[in-house]
């Protein structure tokens, strides 16, 4: 698995939300100080089907992937699901979803029984965490101040960092924490 760190070349010396000189709170704090302290992770050897009942169950959108002695492996997340099950579920071309003559949206007209099943297809019940995941981390020191983990993020389409102490795993950020201290501390 590979960890990449948001570095000078990644992260610019000013730009985006995160550097707005009307909000001093994101140069203010830390990776450490907005993390979620309790991070769910997920082992390898875990099946598609198990993968997203935790989610769901958990109400969150991905995870940390370890392996049986507890090293990071790399990222899952909801989309990974979807990438991995979408393959041939649904092919617009041959599906009309709306019909332009006819100005008739799925909402509007009930479907059969028949109809319906040609939107689900079986989902293969072999694929594991493992073949679906991402096998690189985004890391990040607890002292890294969020001004530069936001930046990093929005560049690089992070939904989630890690946030590690000596290779260990002690906390994420995830898009929402990002959201929720922009609505505490909203632009003045």
């Amino acid at each position: 698995m590979q960890t990449v760190t948001p570095d000078a070349s990644l992260v610019p010396a000013s730009s985006g939300l995160a550097h707005h000189p009307h909000n001093p709170v994101w140069h203010n704090l830390t990776a450490g100080d907005v993390m979620t302290r309790k991070v769910y992770t997920v082992p390898l050897d875990w099946s598609v089907e198990q993968l997203s009942s935790f989610l769901t169950d958990h109400d969150i959108s991905g995870a940390p992937v370890v392996d049986e002695s507890g090293l990071l492996c790399g990222v899952v997340s909801a989309t990974d699901i979807v990438h991995h099950t979408a393959n041939g579920i649904l092919d617009t071309n041959q599906r009309a979803l709306y019909s332009r003559e006819l100005g008739i949206g799925l909402q509007d007209s009930p479907l059969s029984a028949d109809e319906m099943s040609m939107f689900h297809e079986d989902i293969d019940q072999t694929a594991m965490v493992a073949d679906i995941m991402t096998p690189v981390a985004f890391s990040v020191d607890a002292s890294m101040p969020l001004s530069k983990i936001a930046d990093a993020m929005v560049r690089a389409h992070i939904h989630r960092v890690l946030v590690t102490e000596d290779k260990r795993l002690i906390g994420i950020i995830s898009v929402l924490d990002m959201l929720s201290i922009s609505m505490e501390q909203p632009l003045s």
